[in-house]
């Protein structure tokens, strides 16, 4: 059989395909072991999230010298603390040699075999004759096989994938320690005396109420500054509109060579009327760039005056804004109702000084709250261990 006769027939695609298609499947019950995995280990029966409990004990140091000795709770989801087997067949290397060696020989030897013997006499001479044939024929033929086929499958753990991971990040956002119980100690982790413990609980009550205020202190700065960025923009909206129209105005007076100005005029008056809407801009700009800088502080005035004058603050808006408007003939006025913006400024002080005044009310309470506190602190009863009558 020739070499090339020898490859024919070989199953080739079964040799590479076979390997490659288990690997595939391979693939998918990895994919399956890893999202039965994240089922069965991560969510309870009702697809809840899986959470471990982990409690700790914290303890924290009072104004009063007291401590707090606080028993917290943090709620884990499970998925995050185990490793999550995420194989995958990462390379799949097929080798298949083969060959094939083929040698063939011949070898033909003949030999006569035959004795011939004779005698001869030549005179006084006598001469002896002997001779031989010998044949030989010998054929070597050899040929040698060897095929090699090596598989090498490739898997490895790939972690978290990136759409849990990302969901798990989310979870861990939202995770935060949890009071489960407190009890008051002295400074020094013991117990407190009946009357120690009166005045630390207190105390303590005082504490908390004073981080509530403090909170909503915050939400209503919060929602202030929301109304100040809120007026402003208002604001900042009036003057585009006052710096369009002046604009437009000054592009309207006839150019100096063309012999006449706005309203029919000299080159001279066309210079003027330039010079006279420039000056009025920059008075109009100079008052709103005030507005923006000081919208905070006016509010603040506006929320401080007697009620007296709240009436005539909520129809207008503030003088104390000092703003200035431009006229249809490029004059300058003072700004009033009727301007473009008029009414969204009027709105968003109004809005601007009830927030203030939430935060004034608050920021009072709160500091009520705390001289409450600090007289509390200074008054009798200072904290003692509990003692044992002696007998």
């Amino acid at each position: 059989m020739s070499i090339g006769q020898q490859f024919q027939g070989l199953p080739m695609d079964q040799l590479i395909g076979s390997p490659l298609s288990a690997a595939a499947d391979a693939s998918i019950r990895l994919a399956n072991s890893t999202a039965d995995f994240i089922n069965k280990v991560g969510f309870d029966a009702e697809g809840n999230v899986r959470n471990v409990a982990f409690r700790y004990e914290k303890r924290s140091t009072n104004d009063d010298g007291t401590s707090n000795l606080d028993e917290m709770k943090v709620d884990v989801p499970m998925l995050a603390i185990v490793p999550i087997p995420n194989l995958q067949v990462d390379e799949v290397n097929i080798l298949f040699d083969m060959e094939v060696k083929q040698s063939e020989r011949s070898e033909t030897a003949v030999d006569v075999g035959a004795t011939i013997t004779g005698t001869a006499r030549l005179g006084i001479i006598s001469v002896s004759v002997s001779g031989s044939v010998s044949a030989h024929q010998a054929n070597t033929r050899s040929s040698d096989n060897s095929a090699k086929y090596h598989v090498d499958v490739r898997a490895t753990n790939h972690g978290t994938p990136e759409g849990l991971a990302r969901v798990l990040d989310m979870m861990a956002a939202n995770v935060a320690p949890s009071l489960v119980g407190s009890t008051l100690k002295d400074g020094n982790g013991q117990d407190l005396s009946e009357q120690a413990r009166i005045k630390a609980e207190k105390l303590k009550a005082l504490r908390n109420e004073i981080n509530q205020i403090e909170n909503r202190l915050s939400a209503a700065q919060d929602g202030l500054s929301a109304s100040i960025v809120q007026l402003k923009k208002v604001g900042q909206s009036q003057l585009n509109v006052y710096q369009s129209i002046m604009t437009s105005k000054m592009n309207s007076v006839d150019k100096p060579n063309a012999g006449t100005a706005e309203g029919g005029g000299t080159a001279g008056n066309s210079n003027e009327a330039i010079e006279k809407y420039s000056t009025a801009m920059d008075t109009v700009n100079q008052s709103w760039n005030s507005f923006q800088n000081k919208a905070s502080d006016v509010i603040k005035m506006i929320a401080d005056q007697k009620n007296d004058n709240e009436a005539s603050e909520k129809k207008t808006v503030s003088n104390l804004f000092a703003l200035k408007s431009i006229k249809d003939d490029g004059a300058v006025a003072e700004y009033g109702a009727g301007e473009t913006y008029y009414d969204s400024l009027l709105v968003a002080q109004q809005n601007a000084v009830e927030r203030q005044k939430v935060v004034n009310q608050t920021e009072n309470e709160l500091l009520t709250k705390k001289n409450e506190y600090s007289s509390a602190i200074s008054g009798p009863s200072q904290t003692t261990p509990a003692t044992t009558p002696s007998t």
